[in-house]
């Protein structure tokens, strides 16, 4: 009950961003800029000021990082080995493999915040600067290989992932907290008020992501996509949490990031490197309905 209690907040915030985008309360125009100023500026600031004055020193990053890794490269392996039996084209499994891998960063810390407070964000954001870099550069390969006519340009693709303000965020807020120089208090204080925006106003440009009109046209994919991301991933990081003895707080946070949906975001790769585009927005929207059920799920089993 209490889990189901923290995570309603974020549920609500998102189906009232596509309440506001279904009724058009808000223009369809303000959404882009919107998300924008989130991507560069809030979320960064969130990222930034938490790990920045947090207490680092009980969480383990080594068996955490190969924990959630390991995860990602399975599933990876699993589906390169399915790939043949599964009869899909090229852009079809590129949409199949980000729905599997990708996780929406925005609802882990929402929900990491919301469940864990403080340190449960620290240890969410450290997970995106191990995670986020990993699966975009799996997902530009996925892609370039199997759907885009384009050869892949690995040059390119790291110093895409090098820019992401979000892995920028984390690395330098943990710098600033490792190397003991921490932020004036005018700085912290400043952060901390774009912060405190990031997350509601994340959560609502989520919600305005969803497009609930197209989701059977693509029935069983879309279905194994989601089960794979959100009932799949969930059990591969338990286990490995377990493997490489990843306990206490770290644990769950790393359960959480892994059973939080698809990312919003594979949708722009998917469109950009020719995967099925159609195909990726429907499943990031049936894993962002089904988490309503699979995240309380998970979490009472394993946490």
């Amino acid at each position: 009950m209490l889990i189901i209690s923290a995570l309603l907040p974020v549920f609500l915030l998102i189906a009232l961003g596509w309440g506001i985008r279904r009724t058009g309360f808000l223009d369809a125009t303000a959404w882009p800029p919107m998300e924008r100023l989130i991507y560069f500026i809030l979320f960064p600031s969130l990222l930034v000021q938490n790990l920045a004055t947090a207490d680092l020193g009980g969480i383990d990053f080594v068996p955490m990082g190969a924990a959630l890794l390991s995860a990602i490269f399975i599933m990876s392996g699993g589906l390169s080995l399915l790939r043949s039996r599964l009869r899909l084209s090229g852009p079809e499994y590129s949409s199949l493999f980000q729905g599997a891998v990708r996780w929406n960063g925005f609802v882990g810390i929402a929900a990491a915040s919301s469940l864990f407070g403080a340190a449960g964000l620290a240890r969410m954001a450290i997970a995106i600067s191990l995670m986020v870099p990993t699966v975009n550069l799996l997902s530009i390969y996925v892609l370039t290989r199997h759907a885009s006519t384009e050869t892949a340009n690995l040059r390119s693709a790291l110093i895409a992932v090098i820019r992401n303000p979000l892995i920028l965020a984390c690395l330098s807020g943990i710098v600033l907290n490792i190397g003991g120089i921490g932020l004036a208090p005018l700085v912290n204080d400043t952060l901390k008020v774009l912060g405190g925006a990031a997350l509601p106003l994340g959560l609502l440009a989520v919600g305005a992501a969803l497009d609930l009109s197209n989701m059977r046209q693509f029935g069983g994919t879309v279905f194994l996509g989601t089960a794979l991301k959100m009932l799949g991933m969930p059990v591969l990081v338990a286990s490995t949490a377990w493997l490489f003895g990843v306990q206490g707080l770290t644990r769950d946070v790393a359960i959480l990031c892994a059973s939080v949906p698809g990312a919003t975001s594979a949708y722009i790769l998917a469109r950009q490197l020719g995967g099925d585009a159609p195909m990726m927005a429907s499943m990031i929207t049936a894993s962002t309905v089904s988490a309503l059920v699979t995240m309380p799920l998970i979490l009472a089993l394993f946490i």
